[in-house]
């Protein structure tokens, strides 16, 4: 059952080759549908390989597909090969399963846009790259899917390229990721100059067998973390996910939920052995995690486009991701990854549909009341908030615990706290959401309730489905507490993560920050209805109180105009200096030099070539004197 898992990422491949080259011509049901198909296709050899795998033993893993040898270059030799193991199998899942719901949602989202064939081309361009990256069995296929997803978020954030703010967020994506990127080049050379190798199982081996120091582990795990916190947008690099809300919603939805902003937390999985022999690494992951949950999370506190509240949303459970895989709970994070994709997805498209609703407004500020108008938009759209608040018993509430119950037993005091007062503000600022969106008084624009409707079939149904695995998807991972033995989601992932050292904490514990986890989220929740339902003049009145404060948070901490003052425009600047004094005067002096010295030595041998006879008879008979009395004398 495992025999053409190879085919998982090819399938997409060929659909973008189909409408790159024929595209222009189909009408735009085959153009929708052979693209949803060839995602579902996909999805289908997914799920025939997912169960294939639980038939096979630990000792044949991975599943290996060599395509064909790829790099030579003296000791070193790379292949096109693609693995499938259960980290793998389970990142194939989440990225067809969930990227063909937000295909279909596409369907009705895009319906009337001139760009249609060239969305979904990107679309399953984006599809085939990020499936590249999970199943590489080499760091080299990984780069190569790593840097095709970037290049895709480029195209699909800034796909209404017509618009000023759309361009410019495109490139800043791009110019960001590549910052990372730079830096996690440098990791993967230091990998292949120690080791020799990109294989993931050839370095696991490596680092068992000692053949590079803690010290230097620690460095290449910092370096490819860097390029970590550019996919996954996480402090510092975290800059453009806001900006990335530019591009369609669903767009939004596939880069922040199921692709590309979770392929730092599967690299770092993925490298988990590297990660924990090197132990310095991994404090830094759970740091720089623990405050990026916060800090994104405070960000959003203040929001008023609903689309930006979801993409701190987005950079804050990340960073939950990220305090898993550094406290060495390797699975606690990818298991976040998995019910992530469901609930953050759902809240994404969900958004999609608010705004389908209202004629593109994204402002909450000028909503209010839509409940009644929207009778599936809303219930979905509680669900995903629900489920990233951590309320049990849907998926967010299980994979949040975990982290945190793992933070707490290995000792990370501070990360736990950190995560802990996370957890209150998601509540919060989820359900400030749902309040200003659907609750309260109408603060519509004439224009936009003159258009209020619910939306499609082929925008709803996705909801539905993602609304049901929002609930249902976190009971493969069910808690200590529980029984271990229900753990399934953590002993699937067994043959890839490294097991670490286990601190078994007592029962009572486990329930003490069980019921801590849940008494925060509802105490976020209860804050956020006493702001925005009981008493709404408490907002207002805290702004005024507290103005400052107030344009701090909303306008990000400046970071962004810090980052312009000391880099862009310093670049910038710089730049002009090169242009001006480098480029201009000594590139451009060069070259232009050279064309005046030659027209100069052209002039001088112009007056020996007139192309009169008279005046080379003249100058032959010159010659023929100089010459003779040279002889004579």
């Amino acid at each position: 059952m495992t025999d053409y898992f190879w085919l998982i990422p090819l399938i997409p491949a060929l659909s973008t080759l189909i409408l790159v080259l024929f595209g222009q011509k189909l009408p735009k049901k085959y153009v929708s549908f052979q693209a949803c198909f060839a995602v579902f296709a996909s999805f289908a050899i997914s799920v025939i390989s997912f169960i294939g795998l639980l038939q096979t033993s630990h000792e044949h893993l991975p599943i290996i597909k060599n395509l064909f040898s790829w790099i030579y270059a003296g000791n070193f030799q790379a292949d096109l090969a693609l693995q499938l193991d259960p980290l793998s199998s389970i990142m194939t899942l989440v990225v067809t399963g969930v990227g063909f719901l937000i295909h279909v949602y596409s369907v009705g989202y895009m319906a009337d846009d001139e760009g249609y064939t060239r969305y979904f081309t990107y679309l399953n361009l984006f599809t085939f790259a990020m499936l590249i990256l999970v199943m590489g069995s080499n760091l080299v296929v990984m780069f190569v899917g790593w840097e095709g997803v970037g290049l895709c978020s480029y195209l699909l954030i800034g796909f209404w390229f017509d618009k000023h703010s759309a361009a410019n967020a495109g490139k800043k994506a791009f110019i960001v990721n590549r910052i990372g990127d730079a830096a996690f080049l440098l990791g993967i050379f230091f990998i292949f100059i120690n080791i020799g190798s990109g294989e993931f199982s050839i370095i696991n081996q490596a680092i068992g067998s000692g053949a590079i120091t803690q010290s230097l582990a620690t460095l290449i795990a910092i370096l490819l973390f860097v390029g970590a916190t550019g996919k996954s947008a996480q402090i510092p690099l975290y800059i453009w996910l806001p900006d990335a809300m530019e591009g369609p919603t669903p767009v939004s939805a596939l880069i922040h939920a199921a692709t590309m902003v979770t392929a730092g937390v599967y690299m770092v999985a993925r490298m988990n052995v590297l990660f924990t022999f090197s132990g310095s690494a991994n404090s830094v992951v759970a740091i720089i995690g623990a405050v990026t949950a916060v800090f994104a999370a405070t960000m959003a506190l203040t929001q008023n486009d609903i689309k930006r509240v979801l993409a701190y949303s987005t950079i804050s459970q990340i960073g939950y991701m990220f305090i898993g895989c550094g406290v060495g709970a390797y699975a606690a994070g990818m298991f976040h990854l998995y019910t992530h994709a469901f609930f953050k997805s759902l809240l994404f498209l969900a958004a999609g549909s608010v705004m389908h609703a209202l004629s593109g407004e994204l402002n909450m500020q000028k909503m209010g009341g839509l409940r009644k108008y929207l009778p599936l938009t809303y219930p979905t759209f509680l669900i995903g908030a629900i489920a990233i608040a951590g309320i049990p018993f849907l998926s967010g509430f299980f994979s949040k615990d975990a982290i945190l119950t793992s933070a707490y037993a290995n000792g990370q005091y501070l990360v736990w706290a950190l995560g802990i007062f996370g957890a209150v503000l998601t509540a919060f600022y989820m359900f400030r959401l749902i309040f200003l969106t659907f609750f309260g008084n109408e603060r519509l624009e004439p224009a936009a309730k003159s258009h209020l409707h619910e939306s499609p079939p082929a925008m709803t149904i996705p909801l539905v489905l993602l609304a049901f695995f929002s609930i249902v998807a976190g009971y493969v991972g069910l808690p200590v507490v529980v029984g271990k033995n229900l753990d399934f989601f953590g002993r699937f992932l067994e043959p890839v993560i490294h097991k670490a050292h286990e601190v078994h904490l007592s029962l009572g514990t486990e329930w003490m920050l069980i019921l801590i986890s849940v008494a925060v989220a509802v105490t976020g929740i209860f804050i956020a209805w006493v702001f925005y339902i009981k008493n709404p003049k408490i907002p207002p009145n805290l702004v005024a109180r507290f103005p400052g404060l107030y344009k701090i948070l909303y306008n990000k901490y400046y970071v962004d105009e810090i980052y312009n003052t000391l880099f862009v425009n310093s670049t910038i600047k710089g730049s002009e200096i090169v242009y001006d004094h480098f480029d201009l005067k000594v590139i451009d002096g060069a070259v232009n030099g050279s064309a005046k010295a030659t027209n100069f030595f052209g002039k001088i041998l112009s007056y020996f070539q007139t192309g009169f006879i008279k005046d080379y008879a003249l100058i032959f008979l010159l010659g023929a004197i100089l010459l003779l009395g040279y002889l004579l004398f």
